[in-house]
């Protein structure tokens, strides 16, 4: 898997996409067809450890510590919760991503706070990533995940949170956002029901006439894009002027169920709307082959 996974980013890089595989993650893994659940599945990697910033991306991360926070009884279930989750996730809404992370954190975006109110907001902002390195999970080491998303940019204290050259900003890796993926996807984190819901916010159509009443859907541009009718699909893209991401679990006719997670950076990836589901398409074939 590893030696056709770096061939497809060599042949794809020559169609006109000059030093990809240095502005590129992949994590790519295959799962016994009969009972997912049972395995960890078996995959490969291209730069599946590096730190990037995962635009929204995230939104997955905050979607599962809501249900971690509502099983510890932290927070009440509310019909104004459900719909900002739904929102979150299905839309990638970062008006309802604020108030999400205002409710796994108990803080709030506002002007600029000093002394030990600032010091206290900032602490009580690090809940997410309390959370995921109690995971103890190897993967998860080094994630940051404790910032809003937003249409223009912070300001004020959010802005301030940041650091003067964005060194707090968010970031992942596509191994720590795969092992989380898969834990959801394999009832394997918070409860069986909590990954049901989770599921739930994740699933998409990939009908061309349900798409085409959505421009904002995340399948076209994205991995959805290149696979083949008839396949469940769950995921979570992200896309910003410097990024275009995407993470996603399928089920293909013929085939093994498949994880993948792909992360690019900068502007030229950004704007390429045929490179995930180029690797989607790629992948998807191989994985029939190998099934």
């Amino acid at each position: 898997m590893a030696s056709e996974l770096e061939a497809l980013l060599d042949q794809i890089a020559k169609e006109g996409r000059p030093g990809l595989k240095n502005n590129i993650a992949i994590s790519w893994i295959r799962y016994e067809k009969t009972n997912p659940e049972a395995c960890s599945g078996i995959g490969a990697g291209w730069s599946e450890e590096k730190l990037l910033y995962p635009a929204s991306i995230v939104k997955l991360i905050y979607a599962i510590a809501i249900e971690a926070w509502l099983q510890k009884d932290i927070l009440t279930d509310s019909v104004e919760l459900q719909q900002a989750l739904k929102d979150m996730v299905k839309e990638s809404s970062n008006d309802a991503t604020s108030l999400i992370m205002d409710l796994l954190t108990g803080t709030t975006s506002g002007p600029s706070l000093h002394g030990e109110r600032w010091h206290a907001w900032q602490k009580q902002r690090q809940q997410v990533n309390k959370w995921l390195q109690s995971l103890n999970w190897p993967e998860l080491a080094g994630v940051n995940c404790c910032q809003k998303t937003w249409n223009d940019g912070p300001f004020g204290r959010e802005r301030d949170f940041y650091g003067a050259t964005n060194t707090n900003r968010n970031s992942l890796t596509t191994a720590a956002t795969a092992r989380l993926l898969e834990a959801v996807m394999t009832n394997d984190l918070v409860s069986p029901p909590a990954c049901k819901r989770v599921q739930k916010l994740l699933s998409r159509s990939l009908d061309v006439f349900q798409r085409e009443a959505n421009p904002e859907n995340q399948i076209d541009g994205f991995l959805g894009e290149g696979l083949p009718k008839g396949t469940r699909f769950w995921s979570k893209a992200g896309l910003m002027s410097q990024a275009r991401h995407d993470a996603a679990w399928f089920c293909s006719p013929k085939a093994n169920p498949m994880l993948l997670v792909v992360f690019t950076q900068g502007r030229e990836r950004a704007k390429d709307a045929s490179l995930l589901p180029s690797i989607a398409r790629e992948l998807s074939k191989l994985n029939v082959q190998m099934s």
